[in-house]
């Protein structure tokens, strides 16, 4: 997402590079990367820290965030949810999967593909174009990335938005106002966030450290 700020500490830095080895070891052509975890839990910015560790092996890795691709305009889901009712309509259903898969088709193809990016300033989705002949790996990440289809290596960062509360209510990146709609949200993707759990290969647990799932 454009004008987001990434908040890279030494623990991202650390699950990175454990991360990056399992990576290595069973490294293949058009490789996919997914982690998914609940709001706050440092998504971006773990596969902000694989996709650059990545650059010393020679491998070129994009980060394609999920989050992007929801089917409601940011300016107008807040208010859509309260309407449909947020433990009625949050979760899986809010992405836009066909175009998810259509910019994942498009990498294994070494196709130029066009997908929207979100501009956390304005509040508007603009249109990224990406040359995916020249990416040899792709990280999904976001929400409910490991729910994706045909990922080689799913990630898990097991931290809820309990765990990460300090980080909603203190953090200035121009995220959505705390109130009472936003804590509903963030409830109802935790069901749904942790739902997913089972489908990790690796867990990112509490401490940060990275464990066989």
């Amino acid at each position: 997402m454009l004008g987001d700020v990434l908040l890279i500490q030494d623990k991202h830095k650390k699950a990175g590079e454990i991360i990056i080895d399992r990576i290595l070891k069973q490294k293949k052509d058009k490789m996919i990367i997914a982690i998914s975890g609940e709001s706050g839990s440092g998504k971006s910015e773990l596969a902000h820290v694989i996709a650059k560790g990545m650059r010393k092996h020679g491998i070129f890795a994009k980060p394609m965030h999920i989050d992007n691709f929801y089917n409601t305009d940011p300016l107008k889901r807040r208010q859509w949810r309260m309407e449909q009712g947020i433990e009625n309509v949050v979760g899986y259903n809010e992405y836009l999967w066909d175009d998810i898969y259509r910019v994942i088709d498009d990498f294994k193809n070494d196709r130029k593909s066009e997908m929207p990016c979100v501009d956390l300033v304005t509040e508007q989705i603009d249109r990224l174009i990406t040359d995916f002949s020249t990416v040899d790996m792709l990280i999904v990440d976001g929400l409910y990335a490991i729910k994706t289809e045909g990922v080689d290596l799913a990630v898990f960062i097991d931290l809820t938005y309990l765990e990460t509360k300090e980080k909603h209510t203190k953090d200035a990146r121009g995220k959505e106002v705390m109130d009472e709609v936003r804590w509903a949200t963030l409830g109802q993707e935790h069901k749904m966030v942790s739902a997913l759990r089972p489908r990790a290969d690796l867990i990112v647990n509490g401490d940060y450290e990275v464990v066989e799932a």
